[in-house]
Parts: structure tokens; sequence; C-alpha cells
């Protein structure tokens, strides 16, 4: 940890391009820090924000974007803030397309036969009764791209990989998740009957990863699209290597069902003396069916409401106002936070600085952000006081937020983001074991306590962080 602070304090000294530069310095009144502190010390002591993950993933469950169930969860969540004291509670409602997996089976029939475990890709066709077929094995999404049109007609496509490599920031996530969301556009340019890829994780248990494929100007796969566990893969690709012939059976009941409702609900402790100023953050309450969503997202759900309900019980309300949202439909493509984007498109400017909890309920060790180079030594400041969490400064010109903020971003909110420790995120993440066993109480308290502190501080200290910088892409 010594260590670390000093490459810490040699950075901010150098600043963040290497250059010498001078540092600037910003003093947190100690009145605010102390309070500040105060949260701290009460969220590490607190069970509120286990107590209500707990409530979501037992009472609700699994909460597929646009079915019943996201729908108890919206009512679940807007009972919650009233319980829990918010002075406005409201659900924005929204409409989208409704994908639903269905019955799935997949079988390895040749050279001998063995079930295998699969789950459908979000956005996957339904099959016609059972697809039989040879496989033609790809080592990689980079050699489907290069197959001839027409060239897979009859057969089974199926795409190798690497099992991701557990990193602490998720480093390699996008690049494997090339085989998941384009792979079915040059499948079906193929020929193909239909498409198997490796599942985009970094476990070796036969837990298959789902997730949202990418449409193809509004269109999405006619054909089934199907991913393995690492295991299940590996094995195809030992029998490849031994030059033998490989045959699948497949069914899949995946498909469209045309328009339903979502929507996100919004949580708000009106501030004291400037009201329309809102400090934003929030989780999405959505989540893939396979788990019960307890890291993905209703660990980020759970810490946000929390660190604002604690905020709500200070003396008084803090300067502006703070607003959790609770997103809907994050997984099918940030519906939930576009919509919310254009329904409050006229008061975006009043949008002061914004961040989400999507990733995991492991503890908090970065603070990185993308304000304004003035409001720089403020979130320095912030970074020190919530340092003794464990928790180290690292860029101040850094996109993102999280998913749901990114229409946000786009339109010039400012941002924070507190990274938490991802290593073994996506052993879990989108698989059926996704489920509440995998949250330490006590890490997720950490959560809270830096979550707490860091947005008590921006909605109190009279600190504009507005930037006009719009962030790279990004997506779940």
């Amino acid at each position: 940890m010594k260590q670390l602070v000093c490459v810490s304090a040699l950075t901010l000294a150098l600043g963040w391009g290497g250059a010498a530069t001078a540092v600037q310095s910003y003093e947190i009144p100690e009145e605010t820090a102390q309070t500040a502190r105060e949260l701290m010390e009460t969220a590490l002591d607190s069970d509120l924000a286990y107590e209500i993950v707990e409530s979501l993933t037992t009472e609700i469950g699994p909460r597929l974007a646009g079915s019943e169930a996201e729908a108890r969860a919206r009512a679940w969540g807007a009972k919650l803030g009233e319980e829990l004291g918010f002075d406005v509670v409201e659900i924005e409602e929204f409409t989208m397309p409704f994908w639903d997996r269905g019955r799935m089976e997949i079988t390895m029939t040749a050279p001998y036969d063995q079930a295998l475990y699969g789950t459908a890709l979000g956005g996957s066709g339904r099959s016609d009764g059972d697809i039989a077929s040879q496989i033609v094995y790809f080592r990689d999404i980079h050699a489907l791209t290069l197959v001839e049109d027409g060239a897979l007609e009859g057969k089974i496509a199926f795409v190798d990989g690497e099992i991701m490599v557990a990193s602490q920031v998720g480093a390699g996530y996008g690049a494997a998740n090339q085989r998941r969301r384009i792979g079915w556009q040059h499948a079906e340019r193929g020929g193909a009957s239909a498409l198997v890829v490796r599942s985009v994780g970094s476990d070796s248990r036969r837990f298959p990863h789902t997730g949202m494929m990418s449409s193809r100007d509004g269109d999405w796969a006619d054909i089934p699209v199907i991913a393995i566990s690492n295991p299940d893969a590996d094995h195809l690709r030992r029998l490849h290597n031994l030059g033998e012939s490989i045959e699948l059976t497949l069914s899949s009941g995946a498909g469209w069902h045309g328009d339903v409702t979502s929507g996100n609900v919004v949580l708000d402790i009106v501030g004291r003396e400037s009201p329309e100023e809102i400090v934003l953050i929030g989780g999405h309450l959505d989540s893939w069916d396979l788990g019960t969503g307890a890291l993905d997202d209703g660990a980020g759900v759970a810490i946000t409401v929390a660190a604002a309900q604690l905020i709500s019980e200070l003396p008084q309300r803090p300067r502006r106002t703070i607003r959790v949202v609770m997103f809907g439909a994050e997984e099918v493509g940030l519906l939930g936070a576009r919509a919310y984007a254009g329904e409050h498109q006229d008061e975006i400017a009043n949008h002061v600085l914004a961040t989400e909890s999507d990733f995991g309920a492991r503890t908090v060790w970065q603070l990185v952000s993308n304000v304004n180079d003035d409001a720089n030594p403020a979130v320095d400041a912030i970074g020190r006081l919530i340092a003794p969490l464990g928790i180290v400064r690292g860029g101040s010109d850094v996109p993102g937020g999280g998913p749901d903020i990114i229409p946000l971003a786009y339109s010039g909110v400012p941002t924070v983001r507190l990274n938490q420790n991802g290593l073994d995120y996506f052993d879990f993440h989108h698989t059926p074991d996704d489920t509440l066993d995998k949250i330490d109480p006590a890490e997720l308290s950490q959560n809270v306590a830096a979550y707490a502190a860091l947005v008590y501080l921006a909605a109190e200290l009279d600190v504009e962080f507005r930037t006009t910088q719009s962030p790279e892409g990004a997506s779940e």
C-alpha cells in the first residue's frame, strides 16, 4: 500500500501526461470533510446494501429486460425508495422490443454422443425443429470474417477463441466479445444453419455466458446463435486438432415477441440550495435470466441506493440534488439510459456529475474522472479523503462513468468512476453463477462508503465539474 500511495503522489506531481507541472491544491472545508468521514464510518458498519441486493435477487429473481420480472423489479424499486424516505420517487416508462431465449438444447453427436452446455445469445433466431450438421471450425472471429458468401451452406459454424485472462480491470473483454456481437452476421452471410461460439468469460466451469449480440442496420439473426461453455469449447478444439469430424444437433426457441413496456426508477434527495443541479448515480435494474443478477447489477443498485439513503439521514440535505436511477433494459442496448437522456434532455445542462456502479461487488480500488481542468484539484482532494478505504487516484481524463452514463457523457455531462476489483468478475458475468453468494458483505460496505463520501462531496462542494469532452464508445 505504501508503494501505491507513493506512486500515486509522484504521478500527481508530474501530471497525468508525465511532464512536470505545478500542482494545484484544493482543500475541502473541515466540517464538510468530517461529515464525509462520518458517512464512510457509518457505511462500513451498515448492512443496508446487502439487505437491498438480497431482497432484489430473492424476492424478484432474474430480471430479463422487458419481462414481467423486470416490471416487478420496478415496482420493488419504487416501493424501496418510498420506504427509505427519498423525496421523489418516479417510474419513467418507455417502450422496447422483447426478446426471450425460450428452450434450447445442444448435443455433440459425432464422433460420439455428448451433451454440451450452451445458451442462446440475445437477439438469436429460432430453429425450425432440430438442426443437425457437421461443424466448420474457425479458430477465431477473424477467421470467420474471411468466409466466402455461401461457403457454409447447410453447416454449423463454430467460432473458437481463447478464455479471457483474468484481470482487475476486465482487460480483453472487448476483443473477446466480438465473436458474440458480430459472429452471426458473417455466419449468415456464409449460409450457415446456426452459429456456435466459445462463450465470453474467464472461468473454466461449464457455465455458458450469455449476452446481447449487435444488430445489423436494425436487423437481428435469423439463425440460432449459441454460446457454449469454455470446457466444452476446449473439448471441440481438441477433437478438431485430432482431425475428427464433429457433428452437432441443436434446437432453439429464441425469438422476438413485439413491443413491451420497460422503465427507469428515479429516486431524488432534493438539494437544499440548488435543487435544480443534479448529481446522478445508479445501476441497472435488469439482468440476464440465467442467474439472479446479483453482481450484474443488483450490487450496483444496492450500493448507490444505500449510499444516497445514508446521505439523506444527515441533519441537512446537501446543496445539490442527488438522483439515483435504477436503469431499465441496460443489457439489451442501454435502452433505459437512452430513454433517460431523451426524457431529461431539457435539463441535461443541470446534471453536474454522473457515475454508475456496474462491475460487480468487489472492493473499489481506484477513482478516475473526466471533468474540466479547474475541477481536477477538487476531485484529487476527494481522492485523498477516501484513500483510507484503499482507493488510489487514477486518471483525470478517463471517459465513461459507466455504461448507462454514456448517453449523458456524450451530451457533455462530466463523469467520475469508482473502479472495482474485477479480477473474478468475468467468472460469473452473464452466467447461471451470478448469484448472491458471490457477494462479500464487507466488500459491499466498502463500496457504499466510497460512494457515500464521493457523492456527498460532489453535491455539497461549490465546484463546477462540467467539461465538453465526450467519451469513446463502450457497451455492456
